[in-house]
Order: C-alpha cells, then structure tokens, then sequence
C-alpha cells in the first residue's frame, strides 16, 4: 500500500487551541517515529463551521480522517462523517452522546464523559460531594456520572453552577467536583479555598497549565484520559517512554493527555488499516470492533453496536509541591 495520507482538523487558533496545538504536537511526534503516513493539519479555528468547511476538504484528499479536539466540534465532525460515508476516528470529543451518535462512522478513544470522576469518587471522594458542572453538556455529563457513581457508596451530590455560591466554612466538611471548562474549574476553586472543602477535584487539575492558574495547587486532585506513567505497555505502536523524550525533546516539558490520546488514535487509525488492507468505512469499522489492544495511551475496546469507549479508564492525580503525580 502507498504513504497513507491523515487528515486533522485542530484548533490551532480560537477557545481550544491550548489542547488542539499539543494534538497537532503529539502526531507530529508519532509522525517521526512512522514514515509510511503523511499527517496533514489543517486549523478549524475553534469554530463548527469552519470545522465543517476543513473536514470536508481533507475527506477528498485524506486516506484517514482524525477528528477534532472538543466535544462540541466533535458534535458536528461526527454528522459530517456520516453524510460523507466516512469513518473518523475520535481522539477528543469524550461526550457520552458524541461516541454513541454515529455508529459504524465514529470510533472513540476517549473514556465517555460520564465516566471521568468514577476513580476520583472510588479512591478519594467523601460526602456531601458538591459538584460544579460547566455551562455545556460535557459539564452535565460529568456531573450526572458522578452522581450516579456516588450513589454507589452512599455519597450524597449537591450539583450546582459555576458561579453559585459553595458551602460556608462552619458546615460539615465536604468535597468539590469542578467539571467545567479550564477557565470556570479555576474560578470555582479559587473562591472554593475560603471555604475549606476537604478534599478538591477538577477535571482541569489534570493538565499541568493548572499549577501556574491556580498559584498553589498542592493537594488538589485532577482527572484526565492519561497521565505520564499511566498508559502501561503497549500492544501496538510506540511506548509511552519513547513518545514522552520524544515530545520532550520538541517542546521541553513532558506532554499532556491531548497530545497522547491524538498519537493513541493515530496509531490505532493505521492498524486498522494495516488489518483491514483497505480504507473503505465498511472494513475499518469491522476491524476496529473486533480489535481489543492496547496503546501508550491505555486500553483500547469499542462497543460494536455504538463506537463508544469501553475499555479505556481515566487517570486520577494529586498535586504535590513538586508537580502532579499519578495515584
């Protein structure tokens, strides 16, 4: 088979482009280690319909297509998949309703969103567990998985928004959940530390820009898709060690979970290929139900009847004086 030919749409301008440029920065450096695909970046801007005008564009000239960094562009990635009768392959749209939407035409990665608190509730968290969930459905989701997980162990949620008020320091002791965007995490916790919670998590926390917002992040739980030292032995592709000095080497700090879970899908993209000996949707979407493997990135399995993550599982941080370090 000739150089195969991957197409990306990433915010490397607009709202995401903290998470889309390391996305771009982590397949530049699977690119190195692979020299039979060609990656091809092009920037959707943060805005859908630009994404849409992108993705169109590399479908016509593209052997494999990623999808985008966020839910909500993922959203519209995944409809345009399907009118073009293509599989995309999801490395950072992590809403249970984006997996599950286009079946036979999306492949995720990502652990679902209703899934992201389940290790921080089973190892840390103690009741009342008060929940700040964002403005968008990726918040909502969080929240309502957290909630059913702490029913689980008898913790009673309080969900509330961004901007509501929190308990006072003469209540009884409690746990914060922040499942916003990076800037609404930050905010919460920044007027939570008056209020004397316990014990704070965010989904924020789990990328290292988190220490230098918040100022002094000691103690503070994150969760994230990966976390250096928790992706485990890979199956197929690169190790984690050998893609971290790689990144580092290019950038001088150790990578985020964006980087490694759009390498991950990357990698899983052209196995499936390889498998399949084709790029028609059709074969694609029959290898990668059948495949169950696993990656720098962790474990990899789909639910055949849906495309959505099955196997993967979030990884949970604590932020100690010298920088996170997984639990």
């Amino acid at each position: 088979m000739s150089r195969l030919r991957l197409g990306v749409p990433l915010s490397l301008s607009g709202k995401h482009d903290r998470f889309g440029k390391q996305a771009g920065l982590g397949l530049e450096v699977w690119r190195s280690f692979n020299e039979s695909v060609e990656v091809i970046v092009e920037d959707d801007r943060s805005d859908p319909e630009v994404l849409e005008r992108v993705l169109r564009g590399l479908s016509s000239r593209c052997d494999i297509l990623l999808g985008p960094y966020s839910t909500q562009l993922m959203r519209r990635a995944g409809q345009v998949a399907t009118e073009l009768d293509r599989l995309i392959w999801n490395h950072g749209g992590s809403g249970d309703d984006v997996e599950t939407a286009h079946p036979g035409h999306v492949v995720s990665v990502l652990t679902p969103t209703s899934w992201y608190a389940e290790p921080f509730i089973r190892q840390v968290a103690r009741g009342p567990l008060w929940v700040a969930e964002g403005k968008g459905s990726f918040g909502r989701q969080v929240a309502e998985g957290a909630e059913r997980c702490a029913e689980e162990f008898g913790i009673r949620v309080v969900r509330i928004r961004p901007g509501d008020a929190l308990p006072s320091v003469q209540d009884d002791p409690w746990s914060l959940l922040c499942a916003g965007s990076f800037a609404e995490d930050v905010e919460v916790i920044k007027r939570a530390r008056a209020d004397g919670p316990r014990v704070i998590c965010a989904v924020a926390a789990g990328v290292r820009e988190f220490g230098e917002a918040v100022g002094d992040p000691r103690g503070i739980y994150g969760v994230g898709q990966w976390f250096p030292g928790g992706g485990g032995e890979a199956a197929i592709g690169m190790s984690e060690r050998d893609f971290v000095n790689a990144y580092w080497d290019r950038a001088g700090a150790l990578p985020d979970y964006p980087a490694v879970q759009a390498a991950a899908t990357a990698i899983i993209a052209a196995h499936g290929v390889a498998r399949a000996g084709s790029t028609g949707r059709a074969e694609l979407w029959s290898v990668a139900t059948d495949l169950e493997t696993s990656t720098l990135f962790g474990a990899f399995k789909i639910d055949p009847s849906t495309g959505a993550q099955v196997g993967h599982r979030t990884a949970l941080i604590r932020w100690e004086s010298d920088g996170p370090r997984p639990l």
